[in-house]
């Protein structure tokens, strides 16, 4: 059967589907005039109405066109989860740019790398000491002509404001208003009244966001308009039971990342519904959250449900009303599904996507217990094929592993500037995931592994060559190789392995930390650095990292 996948599907759900993609920032507009008055985002107790939102897009709109913002323009976004998020996000689009998004877990020298190969020339940022010093040397270093800065605090109800600056001075860092320097509110005191830009849906592109890919060498998807939209649409199908203007969505895990991109904020904003934003994951910040708004939406990854789970007010936590509870960013182990479920009565349903694909495509049904190591059935208009990982293009028997490929109308564009790396991947509009799984008889899909040098840490990936590249940058080391190592609670930490130049060096673990501190993003840090005489190769003489990845999982079966 050509779609196996057909006999077991939901009864209330059509998988043959032709969706009709809309501009990507009509999401704003439609819930504005849907429902002007209904509350779009909550944060920490100051309430954003769709009016409201609408309004100050239709500025950021018009201020950004006042600085050259058309078709053509890519304007970064670099900043935690705040209510400024989503006015420049959309804001760039209703001007007819492009979203560039920066992680602020990035280190100045991998911004600069992305700023030039984007070809970024305005970022939008606030005046937090975690973000605004970086971004500023960012900005002298690089291509940027305008650096745009919004006040945290702004976002905040005015008690909590004023209590910020007094107590959390510290947070808040001293801005330069130099030559790049542009004032986030005076950048939006205009009427609104952007010029009309036309969008092509299908072939326009919304966002750059980068990814590794299946090379571990950060690219910059591009993901249209007709993408992103089509897979709010597809995520709604896929749901069960949600009503338009009545869901509240906790809203932890990070905009910038496309997971949340889509699955919190753009899914929030078509629901019409009440997006709960919080900056970062604070364990008892969230919990005493959940319990005051009883979410009905939540999105996480396993690391947030492994530390819910196990807190101390558990099972009475606020999720008695959730009724969509997906999992995704990393696999989601058997035992944690399980143990969730019965401690607090709620079914994680867990889904498969990547950058490449906006980025839904494999999902459990939400109308049936999740089938606990499998990441589901392809969702609606979308094709999985596992594909024999030679030819590349043989479908493999029900069963066997292979390429785990996808086709749908949420697959990229392609890679920014880079052809030859979206050849390799796209092929007859086939995406290439570099996943290896196989297929069952009712069409689940099973991963067997992931990109083989690819960490995944709390759902976010980490490549070991951005690692790798930072350590050699040490005048003392020789060689270094760098893998992914099983953690109870983020999933994977890297671990690096390195031999020096002079057996007789004395660099120690502490000083190698320090040297490679401001290269990496936290995330990015090895939790281990182990020195050795030297490090095992292929035949052909290039380092060799299963021998590292056996003995690494042996010591963690020993525990």
């Amino acid at each position: 059967m050509q779609h196996p996948w057909l006999s077991n599907y939901p009864k209330h759900i059509q998988w043959a589907q032709n969706y009709t993609a809309k501009p990507l920032y009509s999401l704003v507009e439609d819930a504005a005039d849907k429902n002007p008055d209904f509350i779009a985002y909550d944060f920490m107790g100051k309430l954003v109405s769709y009016r409201d939102l609408y309004d100050q897009v239709c500025r950021m709109a018009k201020g950004l066109q006042g600085l050259g913002v058309g078709k053509g323009s890519h304007v970064g976004i670099f900043m935690p989860n705040c209510p400024q998020f989503p006015v420049a996000y959309f804001g760039i689009l209703m001007a007819g740019g492009t979203v560039v998004n920066y992680s602020p877990l990035y280190s100045e020298y991998e911004l600069i790398n992305q700023v030039e190969d984007s070809e970024t020339d305005i970022m939008i940022t606030l005046d937090l000491a975690s973000l605004y010093p970086t971004i500023h040397e960012v900005t002298r270093k690089s291509r940027l002509k305008h650096l745009v800065v919004g006040e945290f605090g702004a976002a905040m109800p005015y008690v909590t404001a004023l209590l910020f600056k007094i107590f959390k001075s510290s947070a808040i860092s001293k801005i330069s208003k130099d030559e790049y320097y542009i004032n986030y509110d005076q950048l939006l005191r205009n009427d609104g009244k952007a010029s009309p830009v036309e969008i092509d849906t299908a072939n326009d592109v919304a966002v750059i966001q980068y990814t590794g890919g299946t090379t571990g060498v950060p690219k910059g998807a591009m993901l249209t308009h007709a993408n992103l939209y089509i897979n709010i649409l597809q995520t709604v199908d896929w749901a069960v039971d949600l009503k338009y203007g009545k869901e509240v969505i906790i809203g932890i895990l990070p905009f910038f990342h496309v997971y949340a991109m889509s699955l919190v904020m753009n899914l929030g904003i078509y629901m019409g519904g009440r997006v709960m934003i919080q900056p970062k994951f604070v364990l008892d910040d969230v919990i005493k959250l959940m319990k005051k708004v009883k979410p009905s939406i939540f999105i996480g990854v396993p690391t947030m449900f492994t530390a819910i789970m196990n807190h101390k007010d558990v099972p009475n936590i606020g999720m008695e009303n959730v009724k969509m509870c997906l999992s995704g960013g990393a696999p989601l182990p058997v035992e944690l599904g399980q143990a969730f479920k019965d401690k607090l009565h709620v079914s994680i349903t867990e889904g498969y996507g990547l950058t490449e694909t906006s980025p839904s495509c494999v999902s459990n049904p939400q109308d049936r217990d999740n089938r606990y190591g499998s990441i589901g059935l392809p969702i609606p208009a979308t094709e999985v094929f596992i594909i024999d990982r030679e030819d590349k293009t043989t479908i493999v028997p029900l069963g066997e592993n292979g390429e785990i490929c996808i086709r749908g109308p949420q697959v990229m564009k392609g890679y920014w500037k880079r052809p030859e790396a979206t050849k390799d991947v796209l092929k007859d509009g086939i995406f290439h995931t570099g996943d290896v799984g196989y297929m069952d008889e009712e069409g689940y899909v099973y991963i067997i592994d992931r990109d083989k040098d690819l960490i995944l840490v709390g759902g976010f990936n980490v490549y070991p060559r951005v690692i790798e590249e930072a350590i050699y940058e040490h005048p003392a080391v020789h060689e270094v190789t760098v893998i992914g190592i099983p953690d109870d609670y983020l999933g994977e930490r890297p671990k690096a392995f390195v031999t020096l130049k002079n057996p007789d060096d004395k660099l120690s673990e502490d000083e190698l930390m320090a040297f490679i501190k401001k290269k990496l993003g936290k995330h990015e840090r090895p939790k281990y650095i182990e020195f050795r005489a030297d490090l095992p190769k292929t035949m052909i003489g290039k380092l060799s990292k299963k021998e590292l990845v056996a003995e690494e999982k042996i010591k963690y079966d020993q525990i």
